[in-house]
């Protein structure tokens, strides 16, 4: 056997770096071999990564350098930043830039950068109906991906943009069903009457190794990904099947969810005021039939809600 293709995988004991690790490892008599990147060797996660076969090696997207080194001799890398930890859109931009030069500068023959659309094409910064955020955004988690998308381009890596969309691991994090004052399970997404574009966190992952997989097809394009696209009466429709009893959906605008006072509760709530005004373009461009072509195991919403209906048990 030909020796197999090293991907390095930042963010590998998260969410989607951690969904494409597991792939890897899934795969042992696959093209490929797992070299996770983390910044902490020694977590729980990453010594369960080298038991299982992996390379893990320790490296920060804040130095370059290092991102150097973690990629020499690597054939590929899934790069994807965490908006979320440090909450900075500029801290985003710095990291994705230090990644693109790292990965030229290692020769890197595919790399498949996570990224988001410019929500700024729907809802300028200059619409008074929403805040503007960080100074020149209207979703900074997806605006900054998407200006960084010129650092691989321009920079000449051979990159697949693989635009990501909403996790449904998020009903696992307070956007499930809860009950009102009379008992009832009531679904609060603020999406109106327009359909929400979602996938399980780990099909990111797995996608992703099909696209490695298929090489040369992907390097240069766009590709954007979903599960299902579910309406909220659909989504409340699969809760009420879940728990066996109703589930009512009753959205709240977009004014009312950025009141809500919870974190970030401006940043989520333009989100999902773009998620509904641009629906029909952001559903439109992630083709589920391609999607499933790439990953013929795909979860649909309810074969998520099953696997993980323990973990949403309501009282």
């Amino acid at each position: 056997m030909s020796e197999k293709k090293i991907i390095a995988v930042v963010g590998a004991t998260g969410a989607q770096g951690g969904g494409l690790a597991s792939a890897i490892l899934a795969d042992p008599d696959g093209p490929f071999a797992l070299r996770a990147i983390t910044r902490r060797a020694g977590t729980d996660k990453a010594r369960a990564l080298a038991d299982r076969g992996a390379e893990v090696v320790e490296a920060d997207l804040g130095d370059e350098a290092g991102l150097r080194r973690a990629f020499a001799g690597a054939y590929g890398a899934y790069v994807v930043t965490n908006y979320w930890e440090g909450m900075s859109a500029e801290t985003e931009l710095a990291q994705a830039r230090n990644a693109a030069r790292a990965a030229k500068d290692a020769g890197l023959r595919h790399v498949i950068w996570s990224t988001l659309e410019d929500t700024r094409a729907h809802i300028p910064v200059t619409d008074a109906r929403v805040p503007v955020l960080e100074g020149s955004y209207t979703v900074p988690h997806f605006d900054a991906k998407a200006e960084a998308d010129r650092f691989f381009v321009d920079l000449g890596v051979p990159t697949t943009l693989l635009r990501t969309t909403f996790y449904w691991e998020a009903f696992l994090q307070g956007f499930a069903p809860s009950r009102d004052d009379a008992g009832r399970l009531v679904l609060t997404l603020p999406m109106g009457d327009s359909a929400l574009a979602g996938i399980a966190a780990e099909d990111i992952g797995r996608v992703a190794l099909a696209i490695f997989a298929r090489g040369e097809e992907f390097i240069g394009a766009a590709v954007s990904i979903a599960g299902e696209h579910l309406t909220g009466e659909q989504l409340a429709a699969a809760f009420a099947e879940l728990y066996g009893e109703p589930v009512a959906y009753r959205p709240l605008t977009h004014d009312q969810f950025r009141a809500l006072g919870i974190p970030a509760a401006a940043e989520i709530g333009n989100m999902f005021q773009y998620y509904t005004e641009a629906a029909d373009a952001f559903t439109g461009a992630r083709d589920l039939g391609l999607v499933r072509d790439l990953h013929p195991g795909l979860q649909t919403f309810r074969d998520w809600l099953a696997a993980h209906k323990d973990a949403l048990t309501v009282g």
